[in-house]
């Protein structure tokens, strides 16, 4: 089964299904993402803290990551930290920024992996 999210990317599940005299009795699914994902910030606007969702894909068909960044930038490209800087297995992630030291405004985080990069925007709301 193929199944598609708001960006196009999609995920190949694989389903197990036991049955019993012709009625299911276990369905066991297992869900491995094979493209790069970075998922909008939650909730945005935020304040002081949102959480940022990612994926990162099986590499090469094998169980490996890769080294993985995830920096915050201010409207003028200034970074403001590194959220993730290492290697990571393949696998959905989620991670809380606290933008409890920055002031209101526009700010922009970037997921880099090899040559694949995405940036997205957030709102602090103070």
């Amino acid at each position: 089964m193929e199944v598609y999210d708001d960006a196009g990317n999609f995920d190949i599940d694989s389903m197990d299904v036991h049955f019993k005299n012709g009625n299911i009795v276990k369905i066991e699914e297992e869900a491995k993402t094979y493209s790069f994902s970075l998922g909008q910030n939650y909730p945005n606007p935020f304040n002081p803290k949102t959480v940022i969702h990612y994926k990162i894909p099986l590499l090469g068909g094998d169980e490996r990551g890769g080294l993985i960044t995830l920096k915050v930038y201010d409207i003028l490209g200034n970074e403001i930290t590194t959220l993730v800087n290492d290697k990571i297995a393949p696998g959905e992630y989620k991670i809380e920024f606290d933008a409890s030291h920055l002031s209101s405004g526009i700010y922009l985080y970037r997921l880099t992996a090899g040559s694949f990069s995405q940036t997205r925007k957030m709102i602090l709301l103070k």
